[in-house]
């Protein structure tokens, strides 16, 4: 008598599942994905509750504490258990940039076959302004990645090679899967003048966004001179900032003191950015030090919203480029207030015509789960069953 295959089992490893682009998107492939083939655990280093846990558990899926990873020997006994009490996995698929090569290490220590590195940063110059010992550290994870990777995922060029190497291209594991949007959230009708009324913004301003977690990386502090500088421009602007994080007290306190604070919402952190961008904002901004590939500039295109970006934002996340603007950090503040105002009075694309863009690209949900499964299939050395002859598959590693 035939029977139905289990499914795969992945164990995702991640810091935890807090709001942020690498958190959704593995949330976008949780909600989308076959759970009758694939069912996904999380494995996660800390023990308060994160913004995903709940809805994690309610899908079946695990949400397991491993502690202690400054602590490399302490670390590998709780892996080793989490493994013996939860496991048998077949892939152990690591979103914790170098440290990945010490979790992939153990996995292989584990018997786990499938074991797969993702890169959701880059991280120019870092390596070189740390100590020797930090140098050392990633060189020594860097080369368990290496020999302890079967697969290895990215989600940009400069990802990749942030933590593959330069000559990331040659090795047929590493390749690139790019972050993905829920399009169907950008498909909602909303309300604008009550998303506006929500944050005591009037219908009619002109509303600049962001959303992004307060910290180094987002570099709030060159964004709030951006603001100002916008706001001595045009005080009827307002700035709409989403997102939390340890930095976010300080920004606060900041703008406590300036002339614009009655200009400057900030909204926290969210869990509908695609309504608040849809609703409230008509530009969206990112001035981050380093990206990988953010997910948010992904959904400030599917909402249809021109995105001032800093030059560090790798081009292959401009997929509607008529909207995509890059600017150098070395730029001041006036040029990006400059680029930021011209967007009142430039035309572009309608957010449906900007949404069949985003829909047709790999950026869309529905095509990225497709290909996540085949590079789950193709680890297990296995193939895919539910592909018609006729529709290509697409790029998998080649194991």
């Amino acid at each position: 008598m035939s029977h139905e295959p289990s499914p795969l089992r992945i164990l995702h490893v991640v810091g935890g599942m807090r709001r942020g682009g690498a958190e959704m998107w593995l949330m976008h492939m949780l909600r989308h994905m076959d759970h009758a083939r694939f069912r996904m655990d999380f494995l996660v280093h800390t023990k308060e509750p994160c913004a995903f846990d709940e809805e994690i558990r309610s899908v079946g899926s695990k949400v397991i504490p491993c502690m202690d990873p400054h602590k490399p020997l302490l670390y590998a006994k709780n892996f080793r258990r989490v493994i013996a009490e939860h496991g048998p996995y077949d892939i152990v698929h690591s979103a914790v940039h170098h440290f990945s090569g010490y979790v992939l290490k153990l996995a292989s220590e584990c018997g786990i076959p499938g074991r797969i590195a993702h890169s959701h940063n880059s991280s120019p110059g870092v390596e070189k302004r740390v100590g020797f010992r930090r140098r050392a550290y990633f060189s020594m994870m860097k080369r368990w990645i290496g020999n302890y990777a079967t697969a290895g995922l990215a989600c940009s060029s400069d990802a990749a090679e942030a933590l593959f190497g330069e000559n990331w291209l040659s090795d047929p594991r590493w390749r690139v899967h790019y972050p993905s949007a829920d399009l169907a959230l950008f498909r909602q009708t909303v309300d604008r003048a009550a998303v506006r009324t929500e944050f005591g913004i009037t219908e009619s301003a002109f509303v600049i966004g962001h959303v992004g977690r307060f910290d180094l990386q987002k570099n709030h502090a060159f964004l709030l001179h951006i603001t100002e500088e916008t706001l001595r421009q045009d005080n009827a602007a307002w700035f709409l900032l989403a997102g939390d994080g340890p930095l976010r007290s300080m920004i606060e306190a900041r703008v406590a003191n300036s002339p614009f604070r009655n200009r400057i919402v900030f909204a926290g952190s969210r869990s509908d950015v695609p309504r608040l961008m849809l609703g409230a904002m008509d530009v969206f901004t990112l001035p981050s030090l380093h990206e990988g590939l953010p997910l948010v500039l992904v959904e400030a295109q599917a909402a249809g919203l021109p995105a001032i970006v800093s030059d560090v934002v790798t081009p292959e996340a401009a997929i509607v480029k008529p909207l995509v603007s890059r600017i150098s950090l070395s730029q001041p503040a006036q040029a990006w207030a400059n680029e930021l105002l011209s967007w009142r009075v430039r035309p572009k694309p309608s957010q449906s015509e900007a949404l069949s863009t985003v829909a047709a690209s790999p950026f869309n949900v529905e095509n990225a789960v497709l290909d996540l499964e085949d590079v789950y299939l193709s680890t297990c050395q296995l193939r895919p069953k539910q592909r018609s002859e006729s529709q290509p598959a697409l790029m998998t590693p080649q194991l």
